[in-house]
């Protein structure tokens, strides 16, 4: 009989994992913009499914609570658009149209003349501010340029995934493909559960579960605290808009609140258009409408957020902008949108199966009932 139990066959058999583990890599790095509209229409099930699972927990039946949901949300769908959207869209429009290009126009002449520095005392305390502003003048034919170089390089940024700024049908189709699977998966949450622990050894099972637990917790976590946020963000600018007495402050503070949805960069996205119509309609409140914006998006990060979130989801700010960066440059502009629940489920993965279970730091939580030893594993498995 041959002596099998050796480092020779042990070495063989670590190639064939490399090799598959390589190979399945790559496969999901294909598949890549499928998985993220997966993960999309997984954060949409989880939303959707909050009403289903408050019904079923007060004792109606599944099927029932589905209905009772969907038509719920389509009645108050029908009643936005029949009160709130007229007033949006007709604020939207003229925005974008003749308002804020407008104050674009007359931001640079300003800073051109000098005049915004001569109307705002802060900027004069600044030492030779005068003499860089002369320094730099701004061509309105180059901003266009660069402005239509930005615009391009977001197309092809955001294409790689799901073109929002391009291809008008790509978007369509990846919409309805989200609704689609979020159909599928609210009707039989607990099969397609089921479907992903079986894909774990037997004795991994049970951990698996306590897993999968925390991140729909997670997940959860992050819908609350986005859906509060944007709510904060949105209501607060719109009333602090209101006070100073711009006209289109609905419009605005709504723009504000879904810009919120995007940690770090929302609310320098939200701004532009915020100063252009300050400057426009109220210049001697520009750096007012600044500090507005700037200001509740720090209540709402600084204060209503840890308060929101508390104990469910601890993520670090600069692990969110890292996060951004990271799933951005891999997953384009979804991977940006959808950067704190990745980020937040890569941690959930890394403390419970990293963490606890292959280093064995489980702490006063978590007692893993099997020892992920790799040495154990290759010998079960030979």
């Amino acid at each position: 009989m041959l002596k099998t139990d050796t480092g020779y066959v042990r070495n063989i058999h670590w190639v064939f994992v490399a090799i598959f583990v390589i190979v399945v890599t790559l496969a999901l790095w294909q598949i890549r913009n499928i998985l993220m509209l997966t993960l999309a229409a997984v954060m949409l099930t989880v939303f959707a499914s909050m009403p289903v699972r408050y019904l079923v927990g007060r004792g109606m039946g599944r099927g029932l609570a589905i209905f009772v949901s969907v038509v719920g949300g389509i009645a108050l769908v029908v009643l936005l658009i029949l009160l709130v959207f007229p007033t949006l869209i007709q604020q939207f429009s003229v925005l974008f149209t003749d308002i804020i290009p407008q104050g674009i126009q007359r931001l640079i002449d300003r800073w051109n003349s000098g005049e915004l520095i001569e109307q705002t005392p802060l900027l004069q305390q600044i030492p030779n501010i005068k003499t860089t502003i002369q320094s730099f003048v701004i061509d309105q034919n180059v901003l266009n340029q660069v402005l239509s170089q930005v615009g391009a390089a977001l197309s092809q940024f955001s294409g790689s995934v799901i073109p929002l700024l391009g291809d008008v049908a790509s978007t369509l189709l990846s919409f309805l493909i989200i609704i689609f699977l979020c159909m599928y998966f609210i009707a039989e949450p607990d099969r397609y559960i089921e479907d992903v622990i079986r894909l774990t050894p037997m004795w991994y099972r049970q951990r698996m579960r306590v897993i999968l637990g925390r991140i729909d917790d997670t997940i959860r976590a992050w819908l609350r605290v986005t859906g509060a946020s944007m709510l904060i963000t949105g209501l607060g600018t719109a009333v602090g808009l209101a006070i100073l007495g711009i006209q289109q402050w609905a419009a605005l503070g709504v723009l504000a609140g879904v810009l919120s949805f995007i940690p770090n960069f929302g609310p320098i996205m939200a701004l532009i258009p915020s100063v252009a119509v300050a400057i426009v309609q109220a210049p001697q409140y520009a750096l007012l409408v600044v500090i507005i914006i700037y200001g509740v998006s720090f209540v709402q990060s600084q204060v209503f957020g840890p308060i929101m979130a508390r104990e469910s989801m601890k993520i670090a700010p600069v692990m969110v902008l890292i996060g951004q960066i990271v799933f951005g440059i891999f997953f384009g502009f979804l991977g940006i949108m959808l950067a704190v629940p990745l980020t937040a489920i890569m941690m959930v993965l890394i403390e419970e199966i990293y963490v606890k279970d292959i280093l064995g730091d489980a702490g006063h939580l978590y007692k893993p009932a099997v020892s992920l030893d790799m040495d154990d594993l290759v010998t079960e498995i030979d």
